[in-house]
């Protein structure tokens, strides 16, 4: 599959809609939702359509409809029904209304995005941090500016010249992520959920469509994820990461939305009070004090 016919995936929101409802549908049998299970050879996995709709209080053919991809000008009263006929969890919900939103809103053409800038004043909100990591990233991955410990914690992405930095990039593309990335596979999967999250809220995003055209064409773990339709927000949580310098290192995180700057968010990261973890942040922020910054901050 070539990038532009992946890539059009993303931008396709009837397709998009055909396949989360799909996906969504086959992952519930009818013993989940209180439905008896009649026959022993079901010829589909999960629910079926006509189960869906009796859940939701529609008709068949009212939801056949909405399957097949259109969402345009369904009520939120309808939307609530088919969230929880199909059990759909916050972020899924989410995905769903922003699907929906798109599909009654006319098509934009894709176009190449202005490139983002950090605003000095977030920039010096970064600076003063000194004994966290922190950085600011847009809804691709791309991490836009960072503080000195920031730079040194992510230093392996960094090695790769091309900016800004993606993290979506270095986890499927270099070899040294699944050694950074203690829970490889975990991190990937979330990722990807996360991207398909943006994909549903920013449907007409140029840069999102080449890059999940990429990854796609050229990893195929990507790939397999993608299909999947999984979604997923992170506010916070933890990342067991293995630094090449420090070792080992857990850590909680935080992400904080920037009202003033939409589409971007700052990341912080910390350790447990007394951790080896935390011992292992000092010694980065030592090892941080002798790199050039000029050699790792993103261009622009």
């Amino acid at each position: 599959m070539g990038a532009r016919d992946v890539a059009s995936v993303v931008v396709d929101n009837r397709n998009e809609i055909r396949q989360f409802l799909t996906s969504r549908r086959a992952k519930i049998t009818p013993e989940q939702a209180g439905l008896p299970a009649y026959g022993a050879n079901r010829r589909v996995p999960g629910l079926r359509r006509e189960e869906v709709a009796l859940l939701a209080g529609v008709s068949v053919d009212y939801y056949t409809r909405l399957e097949r991809g259109n969402l345009g000008g369904v009520s939120e009263t309808v939307l609530e029904a088919l969230a929880q006929a199909l059990q759909l969890d916050e972020a899924e919900r989410g995905h769903l209304f922003d699907l929906a939103r798109a599909a009654n809103t006319t098509g934009r053409p894709r176009r190449r995005p202005a490139q983002q800038r950090v605003r000095p004043g977030v920039q010096r909100i970064l600076d003063v941090i000194t004994d966290a990591p922190a950085d600011v990233r847009n809804g691709r991955r791309d991490i836009l500016a960072a503080n000195r410990l920031g730079y040194a914690l992510y230093s392996e992405l960094f090695i790769d010249p091309v900016r800004p930095a993606n993290v979506a990039r270095f986890v499927f593309l270099s070899p040294r992520a699944r050694e950074f990335f203690v829970d490889w596979e975990g991190a990937a999967t979330d990722l990807v959920a996360n991207l398909r999250t943006e994909a549903g809220r920013n449907p007409y995003d140029r840069g999102l469509q080449d890059l999940v055209g990429e990854l796609s064409t050229r990893s195929e773990a990507f790939r397999t994820r993608w299909a999947a339709h999984n979604v997923r927000q992170h506010q916070t949580g933890r990342k067991q990461l293995h630094h090449p310098v420090v070792g080992d290192l857990e850590l909680t995180y935080e992400v904080l939305a920037l009202p003033a700057d939409p589409g971007l968010s700052l990341v912080v990261y910390g350790a447990e009070p007394g951790s080896a973890s935390q011992d292992g942040l000092r010694l980065l922020a030592s090892w941080a004090a002798t790199l050039d910054i000029a050699t790792t901050q993103p261009t622009g």
